[in-house]
């Protein structure tokens, strides 16, 4: 995975993406280093969403935050309750994912699609898997639960962003697999930035380091850290990093 024109993605996608934005980030791992050289925060529409990654050729692998498959009609997916058992306690578990929900769901349709281009679930050539950046963020950043970023009132939302940035930050140096970041975009990481921000530039920039998360946990599997799978293809899986990547 040192290989230069070797590209990965992490997405954060939202929930009814044919209505609402999602973020993307394009990156590729060079000189022990994952480098983000592109960060699309509000793309619409899974065809957008598809044409965007198709566009880069040496694509090799994607990290998304939201369901690849659903098969249960009801309650949880085995991949959601086997992750809940680890991290429910540290507030990082899993909202339920199932048919009566979801019954379109746009993560399921863009998953496909991408398993005509060659994204397999399982690691080859080209892979694709789901990914959960609150647990990720709990093993990576050695907290004792979830960072507070996503709910409350809009000064709680900037506070957790720039504690998530602060982390994301401190990556620069560390000894697992450092993270860079293109020059035009580390304004997403600046705390006198996002310090500024309100309503739907507040949340796109949420987003935005959702998509930096996704991405860097795509790079971690890419170069073969230790992570843990929960839960199955057929039924859906979500892998998880495991041990702290920050510096000592």
């Amino acid at each position: 995975m040192g290989d230069q024109q070797c590209v990965l993605a992490g997405l954060d996608l939202a929930w009814q993406a044919e209505k609402n934005p999602s973020a993307l980030a394009l990156g590729c791992v060079q000189q022990n280093a994952l480098k983000v050289t592109h960060l699309y925060p509000a793309l619409v529409g899974v065809e957008t969403l598809l044409q965007t990654l198709l566009l880069s050729p040496n694509l090799r692998g994607i990290a998304i935050d939201a369901p690849l498959v659903i098969t249960n009609e009801y309650g949880q997916r085995p991949c959601e309750h086997a992750l809940a058992r680890d991290y429910a306690a540290r507030r990082a578990a899993c909202h339920p994912t199932n048919l009566q929900l979801y019954p379109n769901a746009s993560s399921v349709s863009l998953s496909q699609q991408l398993l005509q281009f060659g994204f397999d679930y399982r690691p080859g050539e080209r892979w694709q898997f789901e990914c959960y950046p609150h647990p990720s963020m709990v093993e990576c950043f050695s907290l004792p639960e979830r960072l507070l970023y996503k709910k409350g009132s809009v000064a709680d939302k900037r506070a957790g962003q720039q504690q998530l940035a602060m982390y994301l930050s401190s990556l620069a140096q560390s000894p697992v697999l450092p993270l860079q970041l293109a020059n035009d975009l580390p304004v997403v990481l600046q705390a006198d930035e996002i310090a500024r921000l309100r309503g739907r530039a507040l949340k796109q920039n949420e987003d935005a380091l959702d998509a930096i998360m996704c991405l860097y946990i795509a790079a971690l599997f890419a170069i073969g850290a230790t992570g843990r799978w929960y839960g199955d293809v057929e039924q859906g899986c979500i892998w998880v990093p495991q041990g702290s990547c920050l510096p000592v």
